[in-house]
């Protein structure tokens, strides 16, 4: 069943990637799927979730079986008080021994129970480290996805550029053609065409390499062939106040929480070393000792046992007070680390909120620039046509127009970069 999943899986990457546009939602499902540092953490959970048991706190009953079979050759050499003597060599001699012994921990200062406690903590931890992984993921693949997409959308800005240098040049010709028009605007019309068909060329490199970069982060192959075709949407409704109150969630700062009691039940346990140790055990012994020369030659014995034992700390050196005293300051430094990420993950919210705002509050006004810089490439064109600007007023439009065609953008990008950080920040990322 596995092996079919997996077929299934294959069958549908390459669907997605061969035979359609990948979508974002396809981007992300791949990585969370093919992600060798999720899988890390997915293990680390299962290992937590493996060590959260009773038996490996040291509460469930321990119940060993031993064996002792020796053989061997002595020199007897004995005087018994009624004047026998028995002399001799190389009597063989075995000694067979055997039992079942089953101890169950009775109390030791509730160290079993602060131990449980801590592997509970424990495994929910790494699930919140694979949760933070996971949200690291999300915004990691949609950040390169909309990387691509804003590279591309530079290509279109040339593109159109490209238009306007190809119609100054054909305006030139028919220009010169009718003697209106001299070699130095042919020449520099004809530069600027292929210094744009140049910046094209580069451009397509770093639309291929961010492809790359989202293969990497997808766990495809480097030369896999990658289609996107999408924009760039902004949401403009996230709130401030919303987001610092669901920082509370972020998987990051609820592993520190977990950290905190982790410590909190180290504690216990340390303190616990001081306790006396009450355990019950209950058996079976077996143990025969038969030898071909002396004055015993078979002693055989057998039979259950049952019994308390009693283990009181009375002085090693002051140890467990001391290891006590540094798993309480652990606790405190825990607590610490935790106001620490809370703080900064506060700072880092604002931070990127203000860039969120300001990006927004850009774009309306950057999209009424990139309109006028199309007006005005349009007029400056059209005056060149008829002679009434020169070659270097209708560059200088054909600049605006670029600029701030990538002004707008590039200001696209960071508002959309921002808003992603914000919701992983809250872990709020789907």
């Amino acid at each position: 069943m596995k092996k079919y999943t997996l077929t299934l899986f294959s069958f549908l990457i390459c669907k997605v990637l061969y035979s359609q546009t990948l979508s974002l939602s396809d981007a992300i499902n791949i990585a969370l799927k093919n992600s060798l540092e999720i899988e890390v953490l997915k293990n680390n959970v299962d290992v937590a979730k493996n060590n959260n048991h009773i038996g490996v706190a040291g509460g469930l009953p321990v119940v060993t079986a031993t064996l002792n079979d020796n053989q061997q050759n002595t020199n007897v050499n004995q005087k018994l008080n009624t004047g026998v003597v028995i002399k001799r060599d190389g009597a063989s001699a075995n000694q067979l021994g055997s039992n079942v012994t089953g101890s169950i921990l009775l109390y030791n200062g509730k160290r079993v129970k602060a131990t449980k406690n801590r592997l509970e903590q424990l495994e929910q931890q790494s699930q919140q480290f694979l949760n933070a992984q996971v949200q690291n993921t999300i915004a990691s693949v949609m950040t390169g996805y909309y990387d691509i997409i804003r590279q591309q959308i530079y290509v279109k800005t040339l593109d159109q550029s490209i238009d306007v240098a190809q119609k100054r040049l054909e305006i030139v010709k028919a220009q010169q053609s009718v003697g209106m028009a001299n070699n130095a605007d042919l020449y520099q019309s004809q530069i600027d065409l292929n210094t744009l068909l140049q910046n094209r060329t580069s451009q397509e490199l770093i639309i291929a390499q961010a492809k790359t970069d989202l293969l990497l982060l997808l766990n495809l192959s480097a030369d896999t062939s990658l289609t996107i075709r999408d924009t760039i949407l902004v949401d403009k409704d996230i709130a401030l106040d919303d987001i610092l109150k669901n920082v509370n969630r972020n998987a990051e700062l609820m592993a520190a929480d977990y950290q905190i009691k982790i410590a909190q039940q180290l504690v216990k346990e340390t303190a616990a070393l001081r306790y006396p140790t009450i355990r019950a055990n209950l058996g079976y012994n077996y143990n025969r000792n038969q030898q071909t020369a002396g004055q015993l030659l078979l002693n055989q014995n057998s039979g259950p046992f049952v019994g308390i034992s009693l283990a009181v700390p009375i002085y090693n050196g002051t140890i467990f007070k001391r290891q006590q005293y540094a798993a309480e300051v652990n606790t405190k430094n825990a607590g610490l680390q935790k106001d620490i990420i809370k703080r900064n993950l506060n700072n880092t919210v604002v931070r990127t909120y203000q860039a969120y705002s300001i990006n927004l509050q850009q774009m309306e006004e950057q999209k009424k620039n990139v309109a006028l810089a199309k007006q005005l490439l349009d007029v400056m064109l059209q005056r060149y046509q008829l002679r009434q600007a020169t070659i270097l007023e209708v560059r200088q439009a054909q600049e605006s127009f670029e600029n701030a065609g990538y002004s707008l953008i590039n200001l696209s990008f960071a508002a959309k970069a921002a808003e992603i950080e914000l919701l992983r920040l809250a872990n709020d990322l789907k």
